[in-house]
């Protein structure tokens, strides 16, 4: 057969000739005139971007007979350089390892390297699809590749290095290929058909390029497929209806109607594309592949070189972008990969896509997660919402007829005035609890006035009461059981206060020796840490503060300090240099003095003119 196809008649012959591999090229040609030969090589990359076709072009270069000596690039006119080009040299072995993988075949190549070369300078084995090697004829290699003879030389080519044992991968030495550039292969295409008489137009060649996914191989295949197809004109639409891809204007439509939320348009077009025979999982690829670039348009621009595309497709997709946030560009393209992925294997490919579709129509109307949690700005607060009149309350209308709002626009009115459950929480937690019966005679009571009293000392909490009071304005009556408010952690933390909570602990418990010694004790609060330097020596420290006593002064201060404190008592103090006993509350007073005395109680006698009817004592309870 006369024919060659493309792939086949420009295979490239010289290092110069290789596209898209540089750093390799670069390399060996330099090894080369140094005279560093190793003695094995590993090849490995993607499909069709010239693993095999540089190692013969290696071998070319070893055994060419225009020089005494390996040449940088072969002349590629001698009889080695021919001979291998051919495929017929006796010295350049190519060897199918997918198919001559066992450990015989191994053994069979380890007794033919033992004899030198026929008549070039090296014996070569080129291995390809090296990985398909077992492990029992890798081991049976292993000494032979690492010590061969001087005259032998190994070349494996695979698309997946990580199979081949790191044993073989340390004794050789490891070029990774990389794909070959989208503009690199559409100029390419271009040449091939200048030397062919084609005429091809860009958008066709960028469709050739994009369908060969970086593989230059892929791209003559379908270029040689499109030829005999079309002519030797080639034109965009005939090349897209030859390969079966959707137009970009049909994508760019489909997510137009995403955009508008119109589930009519997305599934009218996309019934037009399966009525004219489009493969649903093909359709499937092309959509992941422009979604891919319309979220690499909005995250770093239509110009980036992360686009491998023509210059139309960038800016169809730059204009899709500019439609889409960048997270819902990344949950629709999350869609259509999980659909993609199920067309692979279910029937009903059709209702699979057509729900992908819809689900990437419905997406829009989901509310982040941070906005159901957070609440618009605009929305009251709990207390807020608890405590506001009926008539300030927006009353919610229903829709005149005919009107028909979008489920997006409901959506999102109703979730707007959400308030955060932390905020609810946090509200609950901070304010008194309050019940009121009539919304006219509403009750704040904000709780900085209680931190702008005198430093008092607060009671703990088990020892604070519980007061009812009821304050009568005109012809409503509003009753609230009041309650202390929790210290939180960003509360200023009173020694006194703590010093008399601690002290009338101590002394309910008869620790009264101690309770002297604490009293007399000069109080600090360091960070997190209240210090009480005393005379006593270390020894009657540890006799006198024992387990039981150090958790009831810790439960002590947490309860006032409404957070955990470290208590250390420091001993060795001078005791001229001690204080005068303070005078601190007493513990038998009552629980109604000492609810009267409560900050809150006395800004609602103040501001409400409350009564106090009923006083709790939940100490007492206990």
């Amino acid at each position: 057969m006369s024919y060659q196809v493309l792939a086949r008649k420009y295979r490239p012959q010289r290092f110069s000739e290789v596209i898209g591999q540089d750093h390799v090229t670069r390399t060996l040609k330099n090894a080369i005139e140094q005279e560093r030969i190793a003695h094995g090589y590993i090849f490995s990359g993607h499909r069709g971007i010239g693993k095999t076709t540089i190692a013969r072009i290696l071998a070319m270069a070893l055994n060419c007979q225009s020089a005494d000596h390996p040449v940088p690039e072969p002349c590629g006119i001698c009889d080695s350089c021919r001979e291998t080009r051919a495929g017929e040299s006796v010295d350049v072995i190519e060897i199918d390892a997918a198919t001559n993988r066992g450990i015989d075949e191994i053994r069979e190549l380890r007794e033919a390297a033992r004899y030198r070369p026929a008549r070039d300078r090296f014996k070569i084995y080129i291995l390809d699809e090296a990985h398909q090697i077992t492990d029992a004829a890798f081991n049976a290699l292993l000494k032979t590749l690492e010590e061969p003879p001087a005259h032998i030389i190994f070349m494996m080519a695979t698309t997946e290095p990580e199979d081949i044992p790191q044993t073989i991968r340390s004794r050789c030495q490891h070029f990774s290929f990389h794909a070959v550039k989208f503009d690199d292969i559409v100029q390419q295409l271009r040449d091939i058909a200048g030397k062919e008489g084609i005429t091809a137009e860009d958008a066709a060649l960028a469709m050739l390029a994009e369908a060969g996914d970086g593989s230059m191989r892929d791209a003559l295949s379908i270029m040689d497929q499109a030829i005999a197809a079309c002519g030797n004109e080639l034109k965009a639409d005939n090349v897209r209806g030859l390969m079966g891809t959707v137009s970009s204007d049909v994508l760019e439509e489909i997510m137009n109607g995403v955009h508008a939320n119109s589930s009519e348009s997305v599934l009218t077009t996309i019934d037009k594309l399966l009525v004219e025979g489009h493969s649903p999982l093909h359709f499937a690829k092309q959509a992941v592949r422009f979604l891919r670039n319309a979220m690499v348009a909005k995250v770093a621009g239509k110009d980036s070189s992360l686009l491998q595309i023509s210059s139309d497709e960038r800016e169809r997709v730059a204009r899709v972008a500019a439609q889409f946030t960048e997270e819902d560009l990344a949950r629709f393209l999350q869609i259509i990969l999980r659909t993609h992925s199920d067309l692979g294997y279910k029937h009903e490919q059709r209702f699979h896509l057509e729900l992908g579709l819809l689900k990437m129509v419905h997406a829009q109307r989901l509310l982040p997660l941070e906005q159901l949690l957070s609440g618009a700005a605009s929305a009251p607060t709990t207390s807020q919402a608890r405590i506001a009149p009926t008539a300030s309350r927006p009353s919610l209308a229903p829709p005149p007829p005919g009107s028909r709002p979008s489920p997006f626009e409901s959506s999102r009115t109703a979730a707007a005035p959400r308030p955060s459950p932390f905020e609810a929480d946090r509200d609950r937690k901070s304010e008194p609890k309050a019940e009121t019966p009539t919304e006219n005679a509403p009750i704040s009571t904000p709780t900085p006035y209680a931190a702008a009293q005198p430093a008092r000392g607060y009671e703990p909490q088990s020892a604070s009461p519980t007061v009812t009071a009821t304050a009568t304005m005109g012809s409503a009556v509003a009753v609230a059981e009041v309650a202390p408010p929790a210290a939180s952690s960003t509360t200023e933390v009173s020694i006194p206060a703590i010093r008399d909570a601690v002290l009338n602990e101590l002394e309910t418990a008869g620790q009264n020796v101690l309770v002297h010694t604490l009293e007399t004790g000069v109080w600090a609060l360091c960070g997190s840490e209240i210090t009480v330097k005393v005379a006593l020596s270390p020894a009657m420290i540890d006799l006198s503060m024992g387990p039981e006593m150090k958790k009831l002064v810790g439960a002590a201060i947490n309860k006032v300090a409404g957070r955990p404190l470290k208590f250390t008592l420091v001993g060795g103090a001078d005791p001229a240099a001690l204080a005068k006993p303070a005078p601190r509350a007493a513990v038998g007073q009552s629980a109604r003095a000492r609810a009267m005395q409560h900050p809150v109680v006395q800004y609602m006698q103040e501001k409400f003119g409350a009564e106090v009817r009923t006083v709790i004592d939940k100490k007492e309870e206990r």
